[in-house]
């Protein structure tokens, strides 16, 4: 069976855009497309007015386990990305430093993994995101593990580096609150195989805080979302029984 229907989707420069919709619609699987790790049977991806497809590397990927690498330092797993790339490693220290000290991980650099928590781990995770150096992010789930209290500092947390380096961020979640609080833009897919069933836009002012759960707005796109997320829940439910 298809993983994904016909999907058109454009992702303007600087916006965070969530995908939602259910289990085995096609999400990851367009992810991997986008990252150039898988060729879609037809279409095109477009990123700076040329073809990224079957091109890895031309943006940056983080799945939902951070895959931080146990053997190597907190600083040593951060700055991998631009180590692949042959920067310098003292050139690599001293530009992920200040993004250290400034979300949370002074004094960490020298830890490993395993002596951090799944928050800290998480923010380290991100960073070593961020400075691979593209424009465009692709977060599969990130927060996916974590306990909620972590899930929204680390919600907070995304936002504010978002804020500051300016990148072209889409987002998976299964949350539909994670999804309102966090985007600019929401697209719902289908059941498999998955297609774009709406496009909606998160009128909500930023910089947003954790009142804005509690706002008229924000409850109201909920139902709205929640109501497209049943109707596919039942379909891939009936999908399911007549297998």
């Amino acid at each position: 069976m298809r993983a994904l229907d016909a999907v058109s989707l454009t992702i303007p420069e600087g916006r965070l855009v969530s995908l939602i919709g259910p289990s085995g619609c096609g999400k990851s699987t367009l992810f991997n497309i986008i990252a150039g790790l898988l060729r879609p049977t037809t279409g095109d991806v477009i990123a700076g007015g040329n073809s990224v497809v079957g091109r890895p590397g031309y943006v940056a990927y983080m799945l939902q386990k951070g895959l931080l690498l146990p053997w190597r330092t907190i600083i040593d797993n951060i700055i991998l990305g631009a180590e692949v790339r042959g920067v310098p490693k003292k050139e690599s220290i001293a530009r992920a430093q200040p993004l250290i000290e400034r979300y949370g991980l002074a004094g960490f650099e020298q830890h490993y993994p395993h002596e951090l928590s799944g928050g800290m781990r998480q923010r380290a995770s991100l960073l070593r995101t961020m400075l691979c150096d593209r424009d465009v992010v692709l977060l599969d789930e990130p927060f996916g593990a974590l306990d909620a209290q972590t899930r929204l500092l680390m919600q907070s947390w995304l936002l504010q580096v978002w804020s500051d380096l300016g990148k072209t961020i889409l987002f998976v979640t299964h949350d539909i609150d994670e999804a309102i609080y966090l985007s600019d833009e929401i697209y719902v897919f289908t059941a498999r195989p998955g297609r774009i069933k709406a496009h909606i836009n998160v009128a909500l002012p930023r910089p947003r805080g954790q009142d804005a759960v509690t706002s008229t707005a924000f409850v109201e796109l909920k139902r709205q979302l929640l109501g497209l997320l049943n109707d596919e829940a039942r379909i891939a439910e009936r999908q399911e029984s007549l297998q």
